[in-house]
């Protein structure tokens, strides 16, 4: 009886965790399950007061927002939010050591190697700052803010980094049918179903617009080929539609393709690449998947060509 009562009380006292952690499971029904036994848990020591513990304890490590379920895609005032006027097609800024380019790299899992490439590249170049370390977050992406809610995020670096280029890769894990922060009434249907394309690509709008109209460039690198026939043709999907988003945006927003980057010579998944000499690259891991080193350098060089052509930075070579 005092072990279940114990146990009773720990379950009240960390209700919040526990629902956040039922809320960001996959879809399916062991999470509507969770959330069923968590939710009115969570409520009953809401109600008593019993979650007070809990939340001292994680405003004195600074980690206050690990219980909130974020879904914001884009708040209610949104559409106030200022626009910056883009300069003239023929003027390119121009960033020294004094002025540095401000960039700013985040996604997904897939980010990561060629963000640390880029920012190997651009270690000797005091013309460009990054702006903190890589922000590679596994398992997200616009689907589930309730995961992590990058719409938040960026809002955030905006608002307090101010970078003036934005490098990202979304979309490694948008690969399904289930989304979280949807407006009331609305459903998805299946992956790639017009409603899903048609949310997904707000979602997309959304992450340009935020960029764009606090002054910054964009730059998403698009999926990659992969080993799964399925799985990179549901990329392809998700690429148009990010292509289809930052032509809307010239000068703005810069869409890189990186497909033909690794197909073999009959244009499918290759893991090993000839380089310009003639050998072969290992340039993909072993999930069929993510980039070895090779591909990350590869993509940096072409990240910063695109920053180059818009703008003038001391000691590149464009």
């Amino acid at each position: 009886m005092v072990s279940l009562g114990a146990l009773a009380i720990a379950l009240l006292l960390n209700a919040p965790g526990l629902h956040k952690s039922a809320t960001t499971q996959p879809d399916g029904w062991k999470r509507d399950v969770a959330m069923a036994v968590t939710g009115p848990l969570d409520a009953v020591s809401h109600t008593f007061l019993l979650d007070r513990p809990r939340e001292g304890i994680k405003a004195a490590l600074g980690r206050s927002e690990d219980d909130v379920v974020d879904t914001v895609v884009e708040p209610e005032d949104a559409g106030a939010q200022p626009t910056v006027t883009e300069p003239p097609p023929s003027k390119r800024e121009r960033f020294t050591a004094r002025k540095p380019l401000r960039v700013w790299m985040a996604g997904d899992s897939l980010v990561i190697v060629p963000a640390e490439s880029i920012l190997r590249e651009v270690a000797g170049n005091r013309a460009i700052e990054p702006v903190g370390d890589v922000e590679g977050r596994l398992s997200t992406g616009l689907e589930r803010p309730d995961v992590y809610n990058w719409f938040t995020r960026l809002r955030e670096v905006m608002r307090k980094e101010k970078p003036r280029a934005v490098v990202v890769m979304f979309g490694g894990n948008d690969d399904h049918g289930y989304m979280t922060g949807l407006r009331e009434g609305q459903s998805v249907s299946s992956f790639g179903s017009e409603a899903w394309r048609e949310e997904y690509r707000r979602r997309v709008a959304t992450i340009m617009n935020i960029a764009t109209r606090a002054g910054a460039f964009v730059i998403w690198i698009g999926l990659p080929i992969t080993k799964a026939v399925e799985q990179t043709t549901r990329y392809d999907t998700i690429n148009a539609i990010v292509q289809s988003e930052a032509a809307k945006r010239p000068r703005r927003a810069s869409y890189l393709d990186t497909y033909f980057f690794f197909a073999g010579t009959d244009g499918g998944y290759a893991q090993y690449v000839e380089d310009g000499a003639g050998r072969l690259v290992k340039m993909r891991a072993d999930d069929g998947v993510h980039f070895e080193r090779a591909a990350g350098d590869l993509i940096a060089g072409k990240v910063m060509e695109r920053l180059e052509e818009r703008f003038r930075i001391a000691g590149s070579t464009p």
